[in-house]
């Protein structure tokens, strides 16, 4: 069925997506214009949303407003990156100044300095910079710099682990956990990857004790999509020893984690200095931007006089928008804020009462769901296998990643418009972030919300009476 199609469906038979389509005629129009020019008609995985998305014209604090005028409590966040909410003033101030002065200039500028120095302030292993411009290219530079400074091929991941889309870790993110390669991928690259499951610090070890030709493991330090399949500190600790033991080197991929776990990422938290870091989202203040991190000897790679004076050929790495200034200035003017001030825990703290006040409707409603979730970030977990919990007794830490990550289709997509339909926009795992400018009447408004979406979806019969 072509995308056209399904935005004109006449057989959807609910309450709530007609209620949707009457609250967004706009963004219906400019979907069906977007059909005939991007494949689903969108430029996101994450935004592909049954029957369409929504279209935003504005945003600023915790809230965007779409073209029809809808004002939503914004939880998704911009990916992760808005920790300080949309359109900070100080941030915005930057990124105007620097705009005027000029955003590409085919040369070094003072900013790109400032921005490293921002970057080693909060981050102690930071002992070397590199800037790319997105998390999928910070990760394979990672990875190409894991490689060479070992001298070998292979890669350790983890089941369900999201590390960006270059063809070294497609395999194992959202299917293909046996390994093999994805669409477009060569085998020969498929390969040289070794999946294991998450937390497993027995099977991690194995994988160490029999292949001498790891080069590095990578992991999301708080696991899999800010923490929806948790990993305990421990088990990190277990990865740090396993490493040095066997001369394989430890990356963090911080794009999400990064200055929202804590100040310092997640392994200032966790107290685990990784050989090397990426870092996204936040540390360009939420413009285009990355980086990639880490020990003065690997970066090094990369260094035209110490690559030479090792002996070592040097790892080409061009990029016409590597630190641009205008996302210099917002990742100086972000990071400076998360540093002099306490907005990393003002959002923690909203994110811990929007868990409290999201679980109390579940339990009042009698839902046997629970939300979890750590630091800034929440998860709603919609029981697929039926176990018999309540919110004070669910464990993430007892569920599978199969189970974790599994949504009910239909139930998840209707409780995602329903959310719409009452003002607030969840990710499609059906979570989200908070930010520093979220307040206190957004989590009210958030969780009275919760419990109407509840209730529409009971009485379209998805819910048990």
């Amino acid at each position: 069925m072509s995308t056209a199609m399904v935005l004109d469906d006449p057989r959807i038979n609910s309450r709530i997506v007609t209620a949707y389509r009457q609250r967004t005629p706009g963004s219906a129009d400019l979907a069906r214009q977007a059909a005939d020019l991007l494949p689903s008609g969108i430029t996101h995985d994450a935004r592909h949303v049954d029957p369409y998305g929504i279209y935003v014209a504005r945003a600023q604090g915790p809230h965007k407003w779409d073209v029809d005028g809808n004002r939503y409590v914004d939880f998704f966040g911009g990916h992760g990156a808005l920790i300080l909410g949309h359109g900070h003033p100080t941030v915005a101030a930057a990124i105007a100044e620097a705009a005027a002065e000029g955003s590409q200039f085919g040369a070094s500028h003072p900013r790109e300095i400032g921005w490293a120095r921002a970057i080693q302030r909060l981050i102690p292993s930071a002992e070397r910079v590199r800037f790319t411009n997105s998390g999928t290219e910070a990760t394979l530079m990672a990875v190409r710099l894991a490689r060479a400074f070992t001298g070998r091929s292979t890669l350790l991941r983890f089941k369900g682990h999201f590390h960006g889309w270059h063809d070294h870790m497609t395999s194992g993110y959202s299917n293909h956990f046996d390994g093999s390669p994805t669409p477009g991928v060569l085998q020969g690259i498929a390969d040289k990857t070794v999946l294991v499951s998450p937390g497993d610090i027995d099977a991690v070890a194995a994988v160490l004790k029999t292949n001498p030709d790891i080069a590095a493991i990578i992991l999301e330090p708080t696991g899999s999509s800010f923490g929806q399949v948790p990993l305990k500190p421990e088990f990190l600790h277990g990865l740090r020893a396993l490493t040095q033991a066997h001369g394989a080197l430890l990356i963090f991929d911080e794009v999400v984690t990064g200055f929202r776990t804590s100040r310092g990422g997640a392994q200032v938290a966790f107290g685990i200095r990784p050989d090397l870091s990426s870092f996204a989202k936040i540390v360009a203040g939420g413009m285009p931007g990355a980086a990639v991190a880490g020990r003065k000897d690997i970066l090094d790679l990369l260094d035209f006089a110490a690559a030479a004076a090792a002996g070592r050929e040097k790892i080409g790495h061009p990029g016409t928008f590597n630190a641009n200034p205008v996302s210099a200035a917002a990742g100086i003017a972000a990071l400076t804020i998360l540093a002099e001030t306490d907005a990393n825990d003002v959002a923690s703290a909203r994110a811990a009462e929007l868990r409290a006040g999201l679980n109390e409707v579940l339990t009042q409603e009698r839902v046997p769901w629970a939300v979890y979730g750590t630091t800034s970030g929440f998860h709603l977990f919609m029981n697929p296998q039926g176990r018999d919990i309540t919110p004070a007794t669910f464990d993430p830490h007892a569920a599978s990643m199969d189970e974790l990550k599994a949504q009910p289709a239909q139930l998840s997509a209707r409780m995602r418009l329903a959310m719409l339909v009452n003002g607030v926009d969840l990710n499609p795992r059906l979570g989200g972030f908070t930010s520093a400018a979220h307040q206190a009447s957004d989590i009210a408004d958030t969780v009275a919300a919760f419990r109407e979406s509840i209730r529409m979806l009971r009485a379209e019969n998805e819910l048990p009476a």
